[in-house]
């Protein structure tokens, strides 16, 4: 058994990238460090390494526990990597997930009749109770 893979294959293998190409742009874009140091796709790592991907809009960070570079069954991922992610990433998760619809992403198109009434119903609270009749009606 090899005890070194590269980077960019073990993305792909522990299933934490869908495809090996999209796994070696995120390297080659920094969303990938060890140590925090950015790696190339072409970096080796070895077991007992804790690898930090960047996926908007947290960092998520994983302990290699076995360096492979040909992909796995799901079922077998607890001995490929572990999850040591801090908690207070997925807080801020939680927290993107629940005002996400305030911030929509560039190219989702335009909000529909349920976005905006989820929008509005946000929005309102906001305001306090102050009504934009009132404010007009104090200009003189």
């Amino acid at each position: 058994m090899n005890d070194t893979a590269r980077i960019d294959k073990w993305l792909w293998a522990a299933r934490i990238y869908k495809t090996r190409s999209i796994a070696a742009d995120a390297c080659k874009n920094g969303r990938i460090t060890i140590n925090g140091v950015n790696v190339k796709p072409s970096h080796t790592i070895k077991a007992g390494e804790v690898v930090s991907v960047k996926k908007s809009p947290i960092t998520y960070s994983f302990k290699v526990l076995k360096p492979i570079e040909q992909r796995v069954g799901a079922k077998l991922i607890p001995e490929v990597y572990e999850n040591v992610t801090d908690a207070k990433q997925y807080e801020l998760l939680e927290m993107s997930r629940i005002s996400g619809f305030v911030d929509r992403a560039r190219g989702t198109g335009r909000p529909t009749k349920k976005d905006r009434r989820q929008m509005d119903a946000f929005v309102d609270p906001a305001l306090f109770g102050f009504d934009e009749e009132d404010d007009k009606e104090d200009d003189f």
